[in-house]
């Protein structure tokens, strides 16, 4: 799940003194470095930058410990009680989350990959343990949570809802006429495991429960403000143009308590009768983050000897991906180039496209007696969520190939795909453009003629939402070819070097770093064109698809995420510019290290949007659990009103009133963890042993 869909509105932030400067115990190996002579263009002019090795490369070890002991410093609110990782430090903070002290999967999954670096660097293996332990406990839905899942029939998977391109045009109406395919997992899953729910997390919790829904593990549904711990609830519903700003929080588990006389249901879907049912929603890029981290760990401990220590956590993991392949289907199992809702439904495994969709959902009836459980994959597949590293492990690390017996071959497929669909997609220039579609306009519908296609799906420029475009954030760049890079240096696949030898020079010459912690990467990419219709045997070479950098920014996690990129391809070709430019932007980052770990100031325009009306079906009438309305007319501030309560609330409400924008320093937990990592690879590819 997308965290930064905001970004496009952060400036470049300037440097500026930082309050609590640290220096590292080897600053002073700096002058052992390799002096690589590697110059790049700056704000302040062209500054030499050296990229240290051996000992000198290891001040970046203590870099590392360093910024760990601040994310796990109680004191510095990166964690609930409960030991999970909210979204950021911060309360008012509105991004995918809508505050900040909501999480994510995307979250718990880096604090399992951060976790794994710590057993890297110090041996010690029990945090690590205790990481997917929490994931486990709190964010992936328990069978008290998904209680009637023994209903589902894999025949008759979903029923059909067409997605539609605007938020006033929900309700969708619920079509039983219109044919779905058949689930070719569910059945191997069952006799595989033994039962018949879900090992995957749901996207979205409410860590304090400020909503106050009250869906916490194992507690009754709609426990409300009183039910202690984290509590599951959803937001996105309503087609590609519902940004954060025009979303209705809900529930996930739904018994009508809050919201209207249907809860919230009659908000999204059009049904003739609603019932009480749960239902979660998957985000792959996070489950295979948690399995990417677990691929790692399982390689570092054995090289210490240590593997029987997080055994147990490596068969989870397999698991996990095991059930993940419910994101390589279309939403409705229907087959790819379907271009009407009564193309004949998917039969077998030819409703696979293999790539790793936007998500997987699943939910059924609160009522045992009810008689019913639904799944759907997602028809939509953005280059940004495909992690090529984690079908690698899937389908060849004897320690974490799924158990089901045609996993490791679906794995070993998606491996393939993944690293094609990066090739089909990357520009004349080299960054990588949007995705594609098995449902045009979510509906099966027929796409323009001449729509570029790669598997019998359809190019999208900015695949799921529009409001900004999905295609624009540079950081779903650097989060996708750090892990093509790792797989590069891994297996030395030649088409993922083929990518990175075109898309690292690229990324090089748009990234500026100057002196005292001034320095710059791309913020926001605008694309032109499509690329050429693949062909395996012969592909393009995508001169009619085009990218520039509209903005740049100094967005630390995503800096985090492109070092981390660059020192994996520098590792793997020995490229000097790669390695420069990563050691570059990590020092550059730490010079705007402060007490809670590392931030730049953020002017937040987008803000002026706490004041945007939030569509509601006429006659809809309800209220939030603190007694917030929910009715035609409602805002985004008054379906929150607790943000009136928060520290940071007035120079929010001064910028409503015709102030300044308000400006941020945030630290978003996975952003402080991109860093440590980045920290962690660098020293570990050039350090001392590397």
């Amino acid at each position: 799940m997308l965290i930064r869909r905001g970004s496009s509105v952060e400036k470049p932030s300037r440097a500026r003194p930082h309050r609590t400067r640290r220096t590292s115990l080897l600053a002073g190996a700096l002058a052992l470095s390799l002096p690589l002579g590697i110059t790049l263009a700056s704000q302040s002019g062209a500054q030499p930058l050296t990229a240290p090795t051996g000992a000198a490369a290891l001040q970046y070890e203590d870099r590392f410990l360093e910024l760990y002991d601040q994310i796990m410093d109680p004191a510095n609110g990166y964690f609930s009680a409960e030991g999970i990782p909210y979204h950021s430090v911060e309360t008012l903070i509105v991004e995918a989350p809508d505050h900040g002290h909501e999480t994510t999967s995307e979250a718990y999954s880096y604090l399992i990959w951060l976790q794994a670096a710590y057993g890297k660097v110090t041996g010690d293996w029990d945090p690590f343990n205790d990481a997917w332990q929490v994931m486990e406990d709190y964010i992936i839905p328990g069978a008290a949570d998904q209680p009637t899942n023994s209903f589902y029939s894999p025949s008759a998977p979903a029923t059909y809802a067409p997605e539609l391109p605007d938020p006033s045009q929900y309700p969708s109406p619920m079509d039983g006429a219109v044919s779905v395919g058949v689930d070719p997992l569910a059945n191997e899953l069952s006799a595989t495991y033994g039962t018949d729910d879900i090992y995957g997390m749901h996207w979205l919790q409410d860590v304090d429960n400020v909503y106050g829904f009250g869906n916490a593990p194992g507690a009754p549904c709609a426990g409300g403000p009183q039910t202690p711990g984290p509590s599951y609830i959803n937001t996105f519903q309503r087609g590609p143009e519902e940004s954060v700003w025009e979303t209705v929080p809900h529930p996930s588990c739904d018994d009508f308590t809050y919201g209207g006389d249907n809860g919230f249901l009659d908000i999204f879907i059009g049904d003739d009768g609603y019932a009480e049912q749960w239902r979660y929603t998957n985000a792959p890029d996070a489950d295979a983050r948690a399995v990417q981290a677990a691929f790692w760990a399982n390689k570092w401990a054995t090289e210490q000897g240590a593997q029987a220590e997080i055994a147990g956590t490596l068969e989870k993991a397999a698991k996990m991906g095991d059930y993940l392949r419910y994101g390589h289907y279309d939403k409705y199992f229907k087959q790819p180039g379907c271009t009407s809702p009564s193309c004949p439904p998917g039969t077998g495994k030819n409703s696979a496209n293999y790539l790793l969709s936007w998500y997987y959902s699943w939910g059924g009836a609160t009522n045992a007696n009810a008689g019913w459980a639904w799944r759907i994959g997602s028809s939509h597949n953005h280059f940004g969520y495909q992690n090529p590293m984690a079908a690698y492990a899937l389908s060849t690390d004897p320690d974490l190939i799924p158990d089901s017996p045609t996993a490791q071959q679906d794995w070993e497929t998606s491996l393939e795909r993944q690293v094609e669909f990066y090739r089909w997609l990357q520009s004349s220039e080299g960054a990588i453009a949007g995705g594609a579609t098995s449902s045009w306009n979510g509906s099966y519908a027929a796409p323009p003629a001449g729509t570029a296609s790669f598997y019998g799906m359809y190019y999208q420029e900015a695949p799921v939402y529009v409001d900004p475009p999905s295609n624009q954030w540079f950081g779903m760049q650097a989060w996708s070819m750090q892990r093509l890079a790792e797989l590069y240096l891994e297996t030395g696949d030649p088409m993922a070097g083929e990518v990175l030898d075109k898309w690292v020079p690229w990324v090089i010459g748009e990234v500026t770093i100057g002196q005292d912690g001034d320095f710059s990467i791309p913020a926001t990419l605008s694309w032109s064109g499509q690329p050429d219709n693949w062909n395996p045997a012969n592909p393009g070479d995508n001169a009619g698809l085009s990218v520039s950098v509209t903005d740049y920014s100094q967005d630390v996690g995503v800096t985090g995420s492109l070092a981390n990129a660059l020192s994996f391809y520098a590792a793997a070709t020995g490229d000097t510019a790669a390695q420069a430019t990563a050691s570059g932007l990590l020092d550059a980052m730490w010079e705007h290290q402060d007490d809670l770990g590392i931030a730049v100031p953020e002017s937040r325009g987008d803000y002026s949007r706490f004041a945007d009306e939030v569509y509601l079906p006429a006659g809809f009438s309800g209220t939030m659990p603190n007694g917030d309305v929910i009715e035609p007319g409602s805002t985004f501030e008054s379906l929150r009103s607790f943000y009136q309560e928060d520290p940071d609330w007035p120079k929010v409400q001064a910028y409503l009133d015709g102030g300044p924008e308000p400006v941020f320093e945030y630290h978003r937990f996975w952003a402080q963890a991109d860093i440590a990592l980045a920290l962690a690879t660098y020293a570990d590819l050039f350090g001392d042993g590397a």
